[in-house]
Formats: structure tokens, C-alpha cells, sequence
């Protein structure tokens, strides 16, 4: 049953017996927890809270709403990172986070609360978050390796099913994980728990453009990729240098429609126009139809969307609309630009926004297909949550 929390007599400061840590963080147990397990800082917790600016003023709380909620912990503000990791299931724990913890004196997160906050917290369950891929024994190509004229090298793990295999301008949907040449991890979809969706011809790794050709639905397969076939010797800022290992899974693929130009390039593609809203963090928007609901969706949320990208010289480089499939994502998942921007809709509003490179893939994108520079959305809010 919903209801609203009690505004706390302490809300302003942190009494004399809280436990403060040395990042500046206070709490104090309200409720002792009946477990003995604690999360781990990527785990996914889900909780009952309530928080208050220290004037009293309460800015939001799952209790009111009569809903917990759920969220991986590497995905809210540093308070909540740090201080449910000292809670076991059952507790209840009241925390006074100060700003730098949390959305700092001037949020750039639209509704955002400014300064220090306080919040009380339940924590109800704990999910492990999953294990880091083993590193591969073989670092280096193996004999046994089928190994291509470019220098790419690969080994079937796992067959496939069917004859079909991706071509060049095919959208793959795929898990993957890769290290590099001394073992270390250098990202992974599959801890993510999320597999990568991208259009084979707007990769920039030249080795998974090729290797993902030579696979069938299904199959798993590991690659040796050279340097030149990577990120090459002059890598963009954040990439690797060196040569690469990838363990693929291919799950799906898909043609992509033939006629893209059924989307064209709205007018004003290339800057905002002067009607548009700007906010502090340089995006800007422009509402194209009005919605039908009230409520906008939470940084956390699960969004349904339908949307078309273009940058901004009028090349659309994604469209879940051309592809006939809305997409769902959690809003802590994406490029900035969405996480802000989808946050100022209601269901059912289309919406066209302008999102300056470093709130997208930033003017030399490190990610493997990413589009550069300034980007042009135009994004229809479907649903909010499950």
C-alpha cells in the first residue's frame, strides 16, 4: 500500500551517531536486515526509498508510489554505489549523501535535486551481477586456426544451425567479449547482460566486419585480430592499441531495408533551430506531436521507443522505424543525450533532438560502428517500464 514518508526530524544533517565513511558519506541503521550477504558494486539491488533535499522537501520516493524498484549498482549516483554495499537484506538505512555524491550543486539531469540530499532506503533482494569472462589460454592463434589472407584468424567454438551467414551491410545481433593481447578485459556484452545490436558496414574494427561474415546463426566463434584489422596504429582516444582476441556469438541477422530514403532528413538536420528548448548540458529539443500520458519516465526506467538517427549532414545511420521493431532499453543505459532527453517526454510524444557530441559517441567514438560528432535523434515515446 503507497503512502507518503514522514519528512525526517534529522533530514537536515547527519546526527553525532551516524557512521561516516571517508568519501564523506553518513548513514544510520533505521531497520537491521535478517541476511548477511551485501551487494557487490555491480549487482542489481531492488529497494524501497524515499529522498529529501535537507530543507524537508521530499523530491521522490518509490514508497509513495507503492513500487519497488530495481537497478544494477554502477548505474546511480555515487552515494547509493557506495552505501548499499553496506546493507544486507532486510535493512533499512538512512543516508545523508552529500552533492558530490550525488547530482552535484548544479545538475545537468533535468528535475535533478541540487546539493546534499538525504534518503532512507530498504534493501529487499541482492542479484549477483555476472562473472567476468575466463581469459582465454590462447592468446595467441593456435595451429589449428583458420586463418584469412588479411591476417584475421578464428575458431569455431560452438557450430551454428543453418546455411545463411551475415553479409556486409547486414544488422548483426550478437554477444561478444574481448581482451587484449596480455589478458586484460576490454568489454563485454555478455556481463552487461545485454547483447550488441550493429549494422556490419558501420563498423570501424575491419577484423569483425570479415569474421562476422564467416559465422552462422548460432555459432560461437573466437578471433585473433591483428592490430591493422583493430583499431589500428593510430587508435582514436580511448581505444586500444594492438592486437585483439574476440569470443563472438551470433544470434541473429537481418537485412536492412533497402529503401532507408523512405526516412528522409528532417530541415533542419544540420543545427537546432531557434525555437528548439536548450538545456544546461548543451542538448536541445523540439516537440513534434504531444503525448497522451502525464508521467516522465525515471533515469532507471525501462523505455519502450521508436526512433531514426541521422548526423548532420542528412545520412540517417539507424532507424529502429526502417526496421519495423521498437526498441527497449534502460534509460542508465545509453548515450547521455537519450538518458536526459527521453526523460522530458511523456508517452507518446515524438520528439527531435539535437545531441551534441560528447553527450552521444563523442567527436572520435571508441565504440566499434558509433557515429561521430554531433547527432540529430527524432524519437517517439511508446511505453514506460515493462
Amino acid at each position: 500500500m503507497s503512502k507518503t514518508p514522514e519528512t525526517p526530524e534529522d533530514v537536515a544533517a547527519a546526527p553525532a551517531d551516524a557512521e561516516v565513511t571517508d568519501s564523506g558519506l553518513a548513514s544510520k541503521i533505521l531497520k537491521p536486515g535478517s541476511g548477511t550477504g551485501k551487494p557487490g558494486p555491480r549487482d542489481t539491488v531492488e529497494v524501497h526509498y524515499s529522498g529529501w533535499t535537507t530543507d524537508g522537501k521530499l523530491f521522490d520516493s518509490s514508497e509513495a508510489r507503492g513500487e519497488k524498484i530495481s537497478f544494477p549498482l554502477d548505474g546511480v549516483i555515487s552515494g547509493w554505489t557506495e552505501g548499499l554495499q553496506h546493507m544486507v537484506v532486510g535493512e533499512k538505512r538512512r543516508f545523508w549523501i552529500p552533492a558530490d555524491l550525488a547530482y552535484g550543486e548544479k545538475p545537468s539531469r533535468p528535475g535533478a535535486p541540487c546539493g546534499d540530499l538525504t534518503f532512507d532506503v530498504e534493501l529487499f533482494s541482492i542479484k549477483g551481477a555476472p562473472e567476468s569472462p575466463k581469459i582465454p589460454e590462447d592468446l595467441i592463434a593456435t595451429e589449428s586456426a583458420e586463418k584469412s589472407p588479411s591476417g584475421l584468424a578464428s575458431q569455431v567454438l560452438e557450430e551454428g544451425e543453418g546455411e545463411g551467414r551475415p553479409g556486409p551491410t547486414d544488422i548483426v545481433v550478437a554477444h561478444f567479449t574481448g581482451w587484449l593481447e596480455n589478458g586484460n578485459l576490454l568489454e563485454s556484452t555478455v556481463m552487461n547482460g545485454k547483447p550488441a545490436q550493429f549494422k556490419l558496414d558501420q563498423v570501424s574494427i575491419k577484423g569483425w566486419v570479415e569474421g562476422l561474415q564467416l559465422m552462422r546463426k548460432g555459432e560461437k566463434r573466437r578471433f585473433w585480430i591483428p592490430e591493422a584489422l583493430g583499431f589500428g596504429e593510430n587508435p582514436p582516444q580511448g581505444a586500444p592499441k594492438g592486437n585483439l582476441i574476440f569470443d563472438f556469438e551470433l544470434l541473429e541477422f537481418n537485412e536492412m531495408p533497402k529503401s532507408p530514403e523512405s526516412i528522409p532528413a528532417p530541415d533542419d538536420v544540420s543545427a537546432a533551430p531557434a525555437d528548439a528548448e536548450p538545456t544546461g548540458s548543451g542538448l536541445a529539443s523540439k516537440v513534434l506531436s504531444s503525448g497522451t500520458g502525464n508521467d516522465h519516465p525515471a533515469p532507471t526506467d525501462e523505455v519502450l521507443v521508436h526512433y531514426t538517427g541521422w548526423t548532420t549532414d542528412g545520412k540517417m545511420f539507424d532507424s529502429s522505424v526502417a526496421r519495423g521493431e521498437p526498441i527497449s532499453f534502460p534509460l542508465n543505459g545509453v548515450i547521455k543525450g537519450w538518458t536526459e532527453g527521453v526523460q522530458l517526454m511523456v508517452v507518446g510524444e515524438k520528439r527531435r533532438f539535437w545531441i551534441p557530441g560528447n553527450l552521444a559517441y563523442g567527436e572520435t567514438p571508441s565504440r566499434p560502428g558509433a557515429p561521430s560528432g554531433t547527432l540529430v535523434f527524432d524519437v517517439e515515446l511508446i511505453k514506460i517500464g515493462d
